[in-house]
């Protein structure tokens, strides 16, 4: 592959997505756009960087960057973000609370963490009236949008993170797979955001979880995505940034929240406590 090549399909992908990729992640590009290459005619990554290069071509640049977005997920990812939001359920579902509970799953891949979330609210409302619910979802994928819409996810899937109590609770068996139940997906809404983009029509939410994608961005941007999720944070909302991510030397709207790992509340908590 030429440095050329690499570059400009590089410059795209950090350009659309903020995806930072370093000249050791040139295997991602031989390994990943292969597809790409076959389905727009192009012989090499040379040719496609110089495609890339000539003109903007909106249906390529997107097919590069679904193509190099990585979608890792999993039930209850690393835990402690929900054992958080579970203890803090109860004060957020309160039955005198008149304004809408909403959350947000940014970057949230094949869906696993949207409906993590949406299992945690239903057993905490256990059948009784609460507040409206409100669980938004965003990738800047539509492939893997189209396929968490669905809800269906196989035994290999279901059996990472997923307590075999909520798979029989929350899932029904569809051949060899397991579709996840209709009133449980329905507290879900999907949308295709990116999260370079303007977010404020977004409004407000109580709980933001963006986990393990700081760490694709370099500085200045994991600083500018962290101040725009801030300012879709409620005053006394939480987010939730992923184990190896941290706000410190990035931001000074958001801090650590105490003997919490990964939880960040408001500079408006602090200044109230």
């Amino acid at each position: 592959m030429s440095s050329d090549g690499f570059a400009d399909v590089a410059g795209v992908v950090r350009r659309r997505s903020g995806i930072v990729l370093t000249e050791d992640k040139a295997y991602l590009l031989e390994t990943r756009l292969g597809p790409v290459l076959q389905k727009f005619g192009l012989a090499s990554i040379g040719a496609l960087g110089a495609k890339l290069k000539a003109r903007p071509d909106e249906q390529l640049e997107r097919a590069v960057v679904e193509a190099l977005t990585t979608h890792e997920s999993s039930f209850f990812r690393d835990g402690k973000p929900f054992d958080h939001l579970a203890k803090l359920l109860p004060r957020l579902l309160a039955p005198g609370r008149s304004a809408p509970l909403r959350i947000w799953s940014a970057a949230c891949s094949t869906g696993q963490e949207p409906y993590s979330i949406a299992m945690l609210v239903a057993d905490a409302l256990a059948g009784r009236p609460g507040p409206k619910v409100e669980i938004l979802a965003t990738d800047i994928s539509g492939d893997v949008l189209t396929r968490a819409k669905q809800g269906v996810y196989t035994q290999f899937e279901v059996q990472r993170g997923l307590p075999i109590r909520s798979l029989v609770k929350y899932f029904k068996q569809d051949g060899a797979k397991w579709r996840i139940n209709p009133d449980l997906a329905a507290m879900v809404r999907f949308e295709e955001r990116n999260l370079l983009a303007d977010l404020s029509a977004l409004g407000k939410f109580d709980a933001i979880f963006c986990r393990n994608v700081l760490i694709y961005f370099d500085a200045p941007t994991k600083t500018r995505v962290l101040d725009a999720l801030a300012k879709r944070l409620n005053p006394d909302g939480i987010l939730y940034l992923g184990g190896a991510e941290t706000v410190l030397g990035l931001t000074d709207r958001l801090v650590p929240v105490p003997g919490e790992r990964g939880a960040y509340g408001t500079a408006e908590q602090r200044a109230a406590a």
